[in-house]
């Protein structure tokens, strides 16, 4: 590349050739970020023009534009973004939809609010049909975005900006947490922090929310940028692996484990369980059956300042430090004291089953390795 680049852009599409060419269109239309951007496209496996929209709009931009496709086998969004962040040579990264156009000062207020350790956090007001039929490119080279929303939807966009930024005041512990994923900022560095969106999310929803929740989780504050920008979304047919209750699918299933690795397992790094930060907690007093139980699975380590997992294993003494992302309670023997203490664990492996925690996730001793598949 010809110069180095600040921010990239990263778009993900699908079968959705009109709405990416009009979101490209908005892109090269941004002001005051001239020799700042590149582009990158991610495509899910379109069959139809995406990549001559794509190739079509690379031959005239003044900025570089990359193109990514991979075979489509089910909606794979957090692929696509962690393919786009994989690609991109910038430090800062604006990760967005493709149906989602921007006006004209967009991503150089993205620049401007962008913080170290801090997510800046975007949405878009939803177009009907109608008015999304009606946009064009020549619409939007004029910049033609302030009579698009109703005030119904403006009043939205404005009480969700309102809350984010009363909960910052507040220094709220735990929110804001809403994270979504067509339209937020972040330093690179701190998308690798959590190893980026996790690839276990396949097919609609939930993934935005489960990255905004690890990167809280991982230190990273989510600021709003709704007081000063937003995006648009160009209205299309809803995507057939939206659930008809989104509350209850298998991505939602997965976002409520009682766990999560802050850094997740299946992101931009497809990490094994010996790349995971475990430590043993406490002593066991059957400590050779406990090696022959890690051997050639995970490597502990002693001295380390925060663990993405803690192991107890009874019988013995200690018990977990609560600052661990998982904690695994094995329990080699049964005993009162592993009721006691499967409270505090995540995940429990027993000789016997607890009925006294129910809706702790067990496993037999027997599926000792298929327990270990499960910290993700």
């Amino acid at each position: 590349m010809s110069h180095s680049p600040e921010i990239a852009l990263c778009v993900a599409t699908y079968q959705r050739p009109r709405n990416l060419a009009l979101v490209l269109e908005s892109i090269a239309a941004q002001r005051g970020v001239d020799g700042k951007m590149e582009v990158v496209v991610t495509d899910d496996g379109s069959t139809d023009n995406t990549p001559q929209v794509v190739e079509a709009f690379r031959r005239r931009a003044d900025f570089p534009v990359q193109f990514i496709t991979h075979p489509h086998i089910t909606f794979q969004l957090a692929r696509c973004r962690n393919e786009a962040v994989a690609a991109a040579h910038s430090p800062y990264i604006l990760i967005l939809d493709g149906d989602c156009m921007l006006p004209p000062h967009h991503v150089a207020t993205h620049l401007a609010r962008r913080r170290r350790g801090v997510a800046i956090c975007g949405d878009a007001g939803r177009l009907d049909r109608a008015t999304s039929e009606r946009v064009s490119e020549d619409s939007i080279r004029r910049g033609e975005f302030s009579g698009l929303l109703t005030t119904k939807e403006r009043a939205r966009l404005w009480g969700l900006g309102f809350k984010a930024r009363l909960y910052n005041f507040l220094r709220h512990p735990r929110k804001p947490d809403r994270l979504n994923g067509g339209d937020f900022s972040i330093w690179r560095e701190d998308y690798e922090r959590v190893n980026g969106f996790d690839e276990n999310f396949c097919g609609w929803g939930w993934e935005d929310y489960d990255m905004g929740r690890r990167l809280r989780r991982a230190g990273v504050r989510l600021n709003s940028v709704l007081h000063w920008t937003c995006s648009y979304h160009l209205w299309h047919p809803v995507d057939a692996t939206r659930p008809a209750d989104h509350r209850n699918s298998r991505n939602a299933d997965y976002r409520r484990r009682t766990w999560k690795l802050a850094r997740c397992r299946n992101g931009l790094v497809k990490r094994n369980l010996s790349d995971i930060a475990v430590r043993i907690v406490g002593r066991a007093e059957r400590a050779g059956d406990v090696q022959r139980m890690i051997a050639g699975r995970i490597r502990p380590q002693a001295e380390i300042t925060r663990p993405e997992v803690e192991l107890l294993f009874l019988p013995g003494e200690g018990r977990f430090s609560g600052t661990a992302d998982c904690n695994v309670l094995v329990a080699l023997e049964d005993s009162p004291e592993v009721a006691l203490r499967a409270h505090e664990a995540n995940l429990v492996v027993t000789a016997q089953p607890l009925a006294e925690a129910p809706e702790v996730l067990q496993f037999p001793l027997a599926q000792w390795d298929r327990a270990l598949e499960e910290v993700a």
